[in-house]
């Protein structure tokens, strides 16, 4: 399916407004919307090639810029060690309401626009791993895929470092499809058990995948990247999006 990836636009939110890009096919419709949330270096290359796959399976994609409050539109954080200390700066400095309220606002704006369907489902790796996790927390989120989502154990999430991410898992409605690499630093076996028993606990409706894979093996580029993994990640995510999302026979 075609897509196109050339529109911005900047939403309200309640702490300002917020860069938000744009992916979704060309031909005329109506699409189900897919918030995509990005590592700590925000919109970057490697983000952005992920939106692309995944709209041209015939969804609307939205990359919100998670730090907007504090660098201008358009700053992409660099892959190297100040890129890295700045991203985990900010991911500590922006309060986690403020993060909740950006999802509210870009699933509002979503709503009106003329390609989206009404549905919604979400995507992040790293830091978008644990903040498509608390998209799901919205009753409108049908559907989130969250790839080695970090502080989600550890409850550090925002300012203050304590967040309720975790203690609200009852209130996940949708499907959930949580991936981990097994060689993920970030993210330890003691870690995930911790995060598994208690969505288990919750009775969330989950799918749950660990691979022989490090920290950030989507990224294409890296030296963590694995093809292998990318291809079979995608093919899940895929189906749990079509499951949703699709129309099912009478």
């Amino acid at each position: 399916m075609l897509i196109r990836t050339d529109e911005t636009a900047d939403v309200g939110t309640p702490t300002g407004k917020m860069r938000v890009y744009l992916s979704r096919p060309t031909r005329e419709g109506r699409f189900p919307a897919i918030l995509l949330f990005s590592e700590i270096y925000q919109v970057t290359q490697p983000i952005r090639r992920l939106a692309a796959m995944i709209a041209g399976q015939g969804y609307l994609v939205a990359i919100p810029e998670v730090y907007h409050e504090y660098e201008p539109p358009g700053c992409v954080l660099s892959y190297d060690n100040a890129g890295t200390d700045r991203g985990n700066d900010l991911k500590y400095l922006k309060p986690i309401a403020s993060f909740d309220s950006d999802n509210v606002a870009l699933i509002d704006w979503l709503e009106e626009h003329p390609a989206c369907s009404g549905a919604f489902g979400a995507f992040g790796v790293c830091l978008g791993g644990h903040l498509s996790y608390r998209a799901a927390l919205q009753p409108r989120v049908q559907a989130a895929a969250c790839f080695y989502a970090t502080d989600l154990h550890s409850a550090t999430l925002g300012a203050g470092q304590a967040d309720d991410s975790l203690a609200r898992a009852t209130e996940i409605r949708g499907d959930l499809m949580m991936v981990w690499g097994q060689s993920d630093p970030h993210v330890p076996y003691a870690g995930r058990r911790v995060i598994r028993d208690r969505l288990e606990e919750a009775g969330v409706k989950l799918e749950w995948h660990e691979v022989d894979g490090q920290h950030a093996f989507l990224r294409d580029g890296a030296p963590r990247f694995d093809a292998a993994l990318f291809l079979q990640a995608m093919s899940w995510t895929n189906a749990l999006f079509q499951r949703n999302f699709l129309p099912r026979p009478a």
